[in-house]
């Protein structure tokens, strides 16, 4: 039987939680624009943070291509986000609770704001 190792999985929780990051970002930047009285610096401080993450994702989606990794299924589970993928030609299943996504979306944003510094 084979299993993932510890990088597929990193690979793969980050493939799914990374697009969770930008909407919240790309939502959270709409509802500062339209309440604020001066958006501007806050919205910079989110596009700047999106900017990396979205080049965190490319280097995922580069990771991913060169281990043989591909996520062929998502879908929204009442505890959370199940990926099916494919590891060198082996069907997975990943499943991220709710309780983790909430977790680590917002260490990684709180990282991607500067509110604490990269490894």
């Amino acid at each position: 039987m084979h299993r993932t190792d510890s990088q597929d999985n990193t690979l793969v929780k980050s493939y799914i939680l990374l697009p969770l990051i930008l909407s919240a970002f790309e939502h959270d930047a709409s509802v500062l624009s339209s309440e604020l009285r001066t958006p501007a610096p806050y919205l910079e401080v989110i596009q700047s943070a999106v900017h990396a993450a979205a080049a965190d994702l490319q280097e995922v989606r580069a990771g991913m291509r060169a281990r043989g990794l591909k996520v062929y299924e998502q879908q929204r589970l009442e505890a959370g986000v199940e990926a099916k993928y494919i590891c060198r030609g082996y069907h997975e299943r990943m499943l991220l609770l709710d309780d983790v996504i909430n977790a680590q979306a917002a260490l990684q944003m709180r990282r991607y704001l500067g509110l604490e510094r990269l490894g």
